[in-house]
């Protein structure tokens, strides 16, 4: 099994700076491995207004975060072969998917997938339970539901808690298990539990983390989701080096 350092707030602190770094010598790969992101987004987003899933534009904009550990791959590895002096080159970057490991990292992606699909079921379910089948006539009408009633407010209250949750499990099982296993053959179940363990290991570095990704996430998505080609990339080989520091 992996060993698990302790590590600080100065750590995470660094990690974002050398993610920026990473970001700063190579903004044209980055940004055209994250390019989908605002496009999916906004897609989304066009898909729901003005349809009776419009209740679900807020759940999936928060889910849509839970795919990020496994959509960053080409992150972690432009980041590893940076830090070793290689190529990184786009056609080399591509090369990881020939590591040993693909198999697990697919099976762990697939696994946030399912993840996804069940927050956005157990969303649909707690607005089913504060307001009905009904749907909303618009968006002004929907703001009014949500924001001006007792039935509003506890969709709030309790999606925002039961978010909480599903991403709490994301961070826990994945913070350093998808770079771990794109840099080391070490297999599906130690990655997990090394990722666990490193939670535990670190309860407030890794929470202050966590909340420094869900903000500059809601940052990032505010104009129209374009602010997310510059907080993915960052994020993601920011990610990167905070697996180099978790783990020896």
């Amino acid at each position: 099994m992996p060993v698990v350092r302790h590590i600080s707030v100065q750590d995470i602190k660094d990690a974002l700076k050398e993610g920026w770094d990473d970001f700063s010598a190579y903004p044209t790969h980055a940004i055209f491995l994250i390019v989908i992101y605002p496009v999916v987004g906004l897609f989304i987003g066009r898909a729901v207004f003005g349809s009776d899933i419009l209740p679900l534009l807020f759940p999936l904009m928060a889910g849509f975060a839970l795919l990020g550990p496994f959509a960053a791959l080409g992150l972690y590895e432009l980041s590893r072969r940076r830090e070793q002096g290689l190529d990184v080159s786009l056609p080399q970057i591509l090369e990881a998917r020939h590591s040993p490991s693909m198999g697990a990292i697919l099976m762990l992606g697939v696994g946030l997938m399912v993840i996804f699909f069940v927050w956005i079921a157990v969303a649909q379910a707690i607005y089913v339970a504060n307001f009905g089948y009904t749907p909303a006539a618009s968006m002004p009408d929907f703001l009014h539901r949500v924001l001006t009633t007792p039935a509003g407010w506890a969709l709030i209250l309790v999606g925002n808690g039961v978010g909480f949750l599903f991403a709490l499990m994301v961070l826990t099982i994945s913070v350093v298990s998808f770079p771990l296993l794109l840099d080391r053959d070490v297999g599906l179940a130690p990655a997990i539990l090394t990722s666990i363990r490193a939670v535990l290991a670190n309860p407030g570095p890794m929470a202050l983390w966590g909340l420094i990704v869900a903000v500059s996430l809601a940052l990032g998505s505010i104009p129209l989701f374009f602010g997310l080609a510059i907080v993915l990339p960052v994020l993601g080989h920011a990610t990167w080096h905070l697996y180099r520091k978790v783990v020896v």
